[in-house]
Order: C-alpha cells, then structure tokens, then sequence
C-alpha cells in the first residue's frame, strides 16, 4: 500500500472504478442573503458543504456545487428602508457610498438592515409608519428583481407583481435602484470570500426566481395539497405552514418548493444536498412532505443536512441586534493569531511564505474546528486550541505535513524505497494509518460524516510525529518512503476538508 500511494500521489485515496463520474449529486449551502453580512453561520455551512462536496468527488461521483440566496423578502424590505433613513440622516447618497471599499460598502449594507430590523420590532406610530412602507417597499423589491432577472436572464415573470405597486412619485425607481446596486456589491463581495475558501460554485439560485415557481406549485394545488386560511395559503402536515402568505408573496417554504423543482428541471440529480443550520430541521420536514406531494421525483432524492451553530459568548448571534460576527472578522481575527505566532518561531519566512502560511492555517484552524464534530453538534469557536500547532486543530496537521515536506527536502537524491522488511511498533502503526486512508474516505463520504476524516487526520500526524520522534528517517529508504506516503496521505485529506496545506511552517 505504501508503494501505491507513492505512485498514485494525489489520486490516492479516491475511487478508481467503472463507475466514477455515472452518479450526480448537487451540494446547496453557504447561502449569504444580499443586504446582509457573510457571519461565521455561512462559514459553518461552507466548511461542511465543501467537504461533502470534495468528499463525493473523490468516491466518483459528479458534483455540483449551487448557493441559494435571498435577493427578495422582507430582509431586503428592511435593508432598503433602513439604507434609505441612514444615508437621508447622514448626509450619504449612493454616489458618495460607492467611492467606499466594497468591505465597506457591504458592512454599511448590513448596519443598514439593523435599523430597517430593530424599528420593525418596536411599537408606536413611528414603527407603525415605517411597517406600513417596508410592506410597499417589499412589494417593489419583488417587482424590480423580477425586472432584474427580466433584462439578464430574459426571464418569463410567473407572477405579476406590477398590480401590488404604485409607480407615482419616483419611489419606485428609487427602490429599484438601491435594489440593484446593493444586490451587485453583495454578489461580488461574497465572491472574494468564496475564492479565500477555495470555493467555485457551478449555479447560483436566487429567491427571486424560485419564489415565483414555488407560487405557482402552490397555485396549482389549492384544493389538493394547500388550502386557504385567513387569507393566506397554508399547508397541514406535522404542523401548518403558510406558503403563500396575506399579502399573496411566497414565503420561504413556497421559494424551498420552486427551488427544489427547479434543481431537478435543470440537473438529472440522483442525489441532493441541502446544508444549512440546524435550528430549521423542522421547517424542512414540513417543506419535504409537502415536496411529496407535488414534486416526488426531487423529493426523493433531496436531503437536509443541519449543521449546528456558532455561538458567541452571549448568545446565538443575531444580525438583527448588531451582534453578529463576520466570517471576514474572524478569518482576520484568526490570521492575526497565526502571524503572532510565526514572529515567536526563529525561523525565517519571507513576506510571501508569512502570507502564505498566515491565510492558509487561519482557514485550517476555523474549518477544521467546525468539522471535527459530529454533526449536528454546536460549536463555540476557541481562538487558543484551535489556532494552535500542537493538539487536535487544523494548524497542528498543517505543520506536521510541513515537518515531512522538511525531512524530504533534507532527503534530497537520497533513496526512498519501500522494502519487505520487519517494522517496529512505530513504523507499523504508521504504515496502518496510511492503509486505512481508502476506507476511511469512503465511510465519510457514505456517512456524510467529514469529522470521521478529520479524526483520521489527527490520529495519522500523531503516529508520525511519534515516529519521527523516536527513529533517524535521513538515509533509511523505508523511513523516507513512510514519510513521503505521510505527506501525501496528510496532503489528499487536507484538501477533502477544503484546507490547503503548505510546503514550509
């Protein structure tokens, strides 16, 4: 085995049967709305999606990865009518806001939804008034994704929304600007954190077009599978849901009905993921049965996935409140973290390696703390253990794959050959570990358990730090040739948690 690993490199550990490539599955998450900031929930959601994702890949199948985002609702509603009231209360216009950086303009976005979200829950007139023109405002924001999706995608509208809107007095066109400027920032801002998490996503489904063929479906099965009820349009499985809510909008579970639809029109799927946090596993029981219903054949094949959540020391974050936090916060907070620990290693790095090593073990340290544990278990995200390079954290197998890159440079022209020769205990709990690696990417895939690699992981670069404590490998072909198998084994699970790893540390 040792020797196959050597020879296959990086295919090692991956299927290599008739069937590669003949199953599809698509992997939904991450899923930031625009208007709202990218918080450490979507970075939970990407770590585990991404896995899921890599981790079928390497068992054969073909995967699509899509995010589903929230371009419409009451959130946008809300961002719009509070970007509205701070930029009249401060003198900004969207002239003088598009000269700021794009992190910045999107965080203005977000403090924006704070205030659009914290009048909406207070009472008396003025939150009265604003309620009533979030509810036109929302109305609009429905009509001018449409237009959007009209002009870039030549879409054939579903519903017609014109008849909920007054065009006189310019709001409108107001609405529809901020509408679509604020939508563009969002999308190429979440853009810059998908490429530092080395994700590339084949199909993006925004609310918007959904929402409108999951009213639709509802439209068509009034009677049958929907009913009216106080002038909305609900569906009674394990509890009532509302689907088509007073105002005639579709509500999540009408744009979750349209979504799933439109994935098995668009894909031949034989297998569909959905990632999200776990706190709407019920909405989604209640989503799926009625899916049963009226789209079987995407039923059949859908599964919900909820991960748990990242919580902050005073509570679950809430963007609502201001108190969120960022995922751009915490990757920076945590690079900061690496970067004061290389400035106490004597070694010497150059701006580019400390760039390096700083983004790549910040992203190890976050995605593999929120993998290590089962799902759908919650986190609370611990700077010092899992930023450190000795324990059961992401830096720690970075540096130990770093360590066997170390050894071979050392190694350089020297022998490293796998022999049929007697082992001791340490090389041949080694040599085990590196066996294993085949069954142990299967069961993650199969089980949809990435925690079950990432104990692996661990239990793989102690084995090797072990050994690499107790025996010379300089000038031993087997012990060289254990170590490049280590390397490369470490390497292929690295990048099936979506880590990358690097040369030096």
């Amino acid at each position: 085995q040792i020797e196959r690993v050597l020879k296959q490199g990086e295919s090692y550990g991956t299927a290599h049967t008739d069937d590669a490539g003949k199953k599809t599955v698509m992997v939904e998450y991450t899923d930031p709305n625009p208007f709202k900031e990218f918080h450490i929930g979507h970075l939970y959601s990407n770590a585990v999606g991404e896995s899921v994702a890599r981790l079928h890949e390497a068992i054969g199948w073909k995967v699509i990865r899509v995010d589903y985002f929230g371009d419409v609702g009451m959130h946008v509603a809300k961002s719009i009518w509070g970007l509205r009231t701070k930029m009249r209360k401060e003198g900004m216009n969207l002239a003088d806001l598009s000269k700021k950086p794009l992190p910045d303009r999107v965080k203005y976005l977000g403090a924006s939804y704070s205030v659009g979200a914290s009048i909406y829950e207070e009472e008396g007139p003025d939150a009265q008034k604003a309620k009533e023109e979030m509810k036109d405002i929302n109305y609009m924001v429905y009509l001018a994704a449409q237009e959007y999706m009209q002009k870039t995608l030549h879409w054939a509208p579903q519903v017609d929304y014109r008849q909920y809107v007054t065009m006189e007095g310019g709001l409108y066109d107001e609405v529809k600007t901020l509408f679509e400027t604020g939508r563009s920032w969002s999308m190429e801002y979440f853009e810059t954190i998908f490429r530092r998490l080395g994700t590339h996503f084949d199909d993006y489904y925004p609310e918007s077009i959904v929402g409108e063929y999951g009213a639709r479906i509802v439209h068509e099965h009034i009677g049958d599978v929907f009913e009216e009820s106080d002038g909305a349009i609900v569906f009674r499985g394990a509890h009532t849901r509302v689907f088509l809510n007073s105002l005639g909008l579709p509500t999540y579970e009408a744009k979750e009905l349209g979504l799933n639809w439109k994935k098995s029109q668009d894909y031949r799927l034989d297998k569909s993921y959905i990632v999200t946090g776990n706190e709407i596993n019920e909405y989604f029981h209640v989503v799926l049965a009625a899916m049963s219903k009226v789209v079987p054949e995407a039923a059949a094949k859908t599964t919900h996935i909820g991960h748990g959540m990242v919580r902050l020391p005073e509570g679950k974050m809430s963007s609502r409140t201001g108190k969120i936090i960022s995922g751009e916060w915490l990757l920076e907070e945590v690079k900061r973290s690496v970067y004061d620990l290389l400035k106490q290693n004597k070694s010497e790095y150059t701006k580019k390696e400390q760039e390096d090593i700083a983004e790549k073990a910040a992203i190890a340290a976050i995605k593999y703390s929120m993998l290590r544990v089962s799902l759908p278990a919650n986190i609370a995200f611990d700077f010092s253990t899992s930023v450190s390079f000795d324990g059961d954290s992401g830096p720690y197998l970075l540096y130990s794959y770093a360590r066997c890159k170390s050894v071979l440079r050392k190694a350089s022209g020297q022998s490293a050959e796998f022999q049929d020769s007697a082992l001791n205990s340490e090389e041949r709990e080694l040599a085990r570990a590196i066996y294993f690696f085949p069954e142990i990417v299967a069961e993650a895939a199969a089980t949809l358990s990435p925690n079950v690699l990432c104990s692996y992981l661990f239990k793989l670069a102690q084995a090797f730090n072990l050994f690499y404590q107790k025996h010379a490998i300089l000038g031993k072909p087997e012990r060289l040739a254990l170590t490049a198998a280590t390397a490369q084994t470490l390497k292929n699970g690295l990048h099936l948690l979506g880590i990358g790893s690097v040369e030096r540390m």
